[in-house]
């Protein structure tokens, strides 16, 4: 299933670069909560989601293919998959860098029991370029004793586990952070496809012991 639902205004207006790459200034302070404009986007976000797929139920085998216009972030996809599923059993995301804030989400999720385990999958410039994200992943997951944290030369952005119900991946061109920019994702349920991915990234040698 194909859903385009691009905001108008986003296509009107010319919106900033701010992309953390390209010469913005990087965190120097721990994240300790969500900002107001980080709950806002999210709210937006999630509610514009579950809208344009009105909410139908998984099916095993079953695609949901996606283009956005920089109104819905990566995180929103997997909170789709856990209204229809409550609980993961297990859990791992790859990304090239990821915001603070989503750390955090990741942090409440697990104190719910949510997410019962947690393997993260960071790209080589990581550690070094956010310092303070890389931190705060590393204790999130030394805390909880939830799963690892793995670096490498890493460019893909995937989530993928499974709960009581089904298995399910998603694949996006979005980092775990804000990006203004048009995007393309895909939620596909289908235990294959899982296991395809985490036999694959059970088997990084993680740069950074």
């Amino acid at each position: 299933m194909n859903l385009n639902f691009n905001s108008p205004t986003s296509k009107e207006k010319e919106v900033p670069n701010t992309d953390k790459h390209e010469g913005t200034h990087r965190r120097t302070t721990a994240c300790t909560s969500f900002s107001k404009q980080y709950l806002y986007r999210r709210g937006f976000s999630e509610a514009r989601l579950p809208e344009a797929m009105r909410l139908e139920p998984f099916k095993k085998g079953q695609c949901w293919h996606f283009i956005t216009a920089g109104d819905v972030d990566s995180l929103s996809f997997l909170k789709v998959v856990l209204l229809h599923q409550q609980k993961l059993h297990y859990l791992l995301f790859s990304t090239w860098c990821m915001a603070a804030e989503d750390i955090l989400q990741f942090g409440e999720w697990i104190d719910e029991g949510v997410i019962e385990h947690l393997d993260c999958y960071v790209g080589e410039i990581f550690p070094n370029q956010y310092r303070v994200e890389w931190r705060m992943l590393n204790e999130l997951v030394e805390r909880t004793h939830c799963g690892r944290v793995a670096v490498f030369r890493n460019h893909s952005k995937i989530y993928a586990g499974w709960g009581d119900d089904f298995h399910f991946t998603i694949e996006c061109s979005a980092n775990i952070n804000t990006n203004p920019r048009t995007e393309q994702s895909c939620i596909t349920i289908d235990e294959g496809v899982t296991i395809f991915y985490k036999e694959y990234f059970d088997g990084i040698k993680s740069f950074v012991k």
